[in-house]
């Protein structure tokens, strides 16, 4: 056949809901009378890696001078600008444009297309030579503008996809309230790490200065021929001892403050200080059994991994309603002819009911897999469950042991002190050397860094029981202390 053809095709989707594109491999269902069913809702919402938490998106420039930065402040930028929250956000998104996948399955699909067409036909190359008439036909044009409709009336599988579809777009949705608390318990952590390296460099510029004065005391001794040379060497040794402790302290100080940063948004050019503290602050009358039930009642995780569950089973019941007969009607009605001023109404519809005879393998094997899903978000919703509960009472053994560490710490930082300031006077008085004055030196060093430790231990134990309570998020103030 010979023939020249010039084809307009405008194609102008009338869809009342459009699709947004794919999530984990899942393509969007057709609504072709020829499909049995929707695709299964198996892919859940994707997991945010805890590592994720640790970062940030920057959006925000540096300003001049020093940036005062509250607790309050630090946890607001986190809640805006994390890593983590924000892939969560990201995955319920994707969540709900599965939901909208799964729901074009049961609407109607509309469309209109025009098309414009010259045409010219060999009959001979056809193989058809009939004497009398032409062997060539055309040219020849004719104009079409129609519009089609395909529709699955009735789809036992498609409509429980859905469901599926829905329950996850819900769990997608709590697993963003739920990583808001990762982004308090994050943020408090590193916030109140960095209070505790701000307290061991203050106590380690203390440790140097007393260091300094001893060996200044030391020295002079020594060249007034009161003590030994071996007085002012300890001396000296303890006090390079306790600078490089400085160095050290300051240091981890500055990093860890890059890591605040990094939780939050802030940018790394920026400088800033903290302005809140965390005193000890008691938190008594902790009953294990009733916050237990309260954290099964708060945790959005939990709720979420519900809501995954009830997804698993709608899937499973989906892959069983692949066996049932489905019903769909597709038509098309347009204008045809020469041209448009001459052209003739036509239309065609059909009514189509399927039934799924032989695919026996398939069915099955659709049905044991959605049956491994929803066995393994059972399992996986009933070990939370436990984990929530060890959550929760860890938590609080870590506040008791810490709130007694507290008061052993600061008990030994008075008595540290106590026998520094003996140490001292024994050896002003010429009674004794600076051994003694170098060990109570030591120990005062030590009694200091073990209060602090025991402080952001205590601080860091209440925040993780707000966040095992799932009320990290609008509660967090009540658990950790103020300024």
């Amino acid at each position: 056949m010979e023939w020249r053809s010039l084809v307009i095709l405008f194609s102008l989707s009338l869809s009342p809901v459009a699709s947004l594109g794919q999530f984990s491999n899942q393509s969007a269902p057709s609504a072709s009378s020829g499909s049995s069913s929707a695709s299964s809702v198996q892919a859940q919402p994707g997991q945010v890696n805890s590592g994720t938490y640790q970062g940030s998106i920057v959006k925000r420039a540096p300003v001049p001078g020093v940036l005062p930065l509250s607790l309050d402040e630090a946890i607001r930028m986190g809640l805006q600008y994390n890593l983590g929250l924000v892939l969560s956000g990201v995955n319920a998104g994707s969540a709900g444009a599965q939901r909208l996948q799964q729901l074009q399955a049961l609407l109607p699909t509309v469309s209109a297309y025009a098309k414009e067409s010259d045409q010219q036909v060999n009959l001979r190359a056809e193989g058809l030579n009939i004497p009398g008439f032409p062997a060539v036909i055309g040219p020849y044009a004719y104009t079409d503008i129609r519009g089609t409709v395909q529709w699955s009336l009735l789809n036992v599988s498609s409509m429980r996809n859905y469901l599926a579809s829905k329950h996850n777009f819900e769990g997608s949705k709590l697993s963003v309230e739920d990583a808001k608390d990762m982004v308090v318990l994050t943020v408090g952590n590193a916030y109140l790490l960095c209070i505790a390296d701000a307290s061991r460099v203050q106590s380690a510029q203390a440790q140097v200065n007393t260091s300094k004065v001893s060996l200044d005391q030391a020295a002079a001794n020594h060249q007034a021929g009161t003590a030994p040379l071996l007085d002012e060497l300890r001396a000296r040794v303890d006090y390079q001892t306790q600078q490089q402790t400085l160095i050290s302290a300051q240091n981890q100080y500055e990093k860890d403050k890059i890591a605040l940063a990094r939780t939050i948004g802030l940018p790394l050019e920026q400088s800033y200080e903290l302005t809140d503290q965390a005193p000890f602050q008691a938190l008594d009358n902790l009953d294990p059994n009733a916050a237990v039930q309260q954290g099964l009642a708060h945790r959005r995780d939990l709720q979420a991994l519900q809501q995954q569950v009830e997804s698993a089973k709608a899937s499973r019941s989906a892959a069983t309603a692949e066996r049932y007969p489905t019903v769909s009607f597709s038509g098309d009605y347009g204008l045809i002819g020469p041209e448009l001023g001459h052209s003739n109404g036509t239309f065609d519809a059909v009514g189509t009911a399927t039934v799924p005879l032989y695919e026996e393998a398939k069915l099955r094997g659709d049905a044991q897999n959605a049956q491994a899903q929803l066995e393994q978000k059972q399992a996986q919703l009933n070990d939370l469950r436990g984990q929530i509960s060890a959550d929760v009472r860890d938590s609080i053994l870590d506040i008791q042991a810490a709130a007694k560490q507290v008061a052993v710490s600061r008990s030994n930082v008075e008595l540290a002190t106590e026998a520094l300031s003996e140490a001292q006077q024994r050896y002003a008085a010429g009674v004794a050397d600076n051994l003694a004055v170098s060990q109570a030196q030591a120990s005062m060093a030590q009694a200091d860094d073990q209060y602090v430790s025991s402080l952001y231990q205590h601080n860091v134990a209440k925040l993780s029981l707000a966040r095992a309570l799932g009320i990290a998020q609008t509660n967090y103030k009540d658990y950790v202390g103020g300024k």
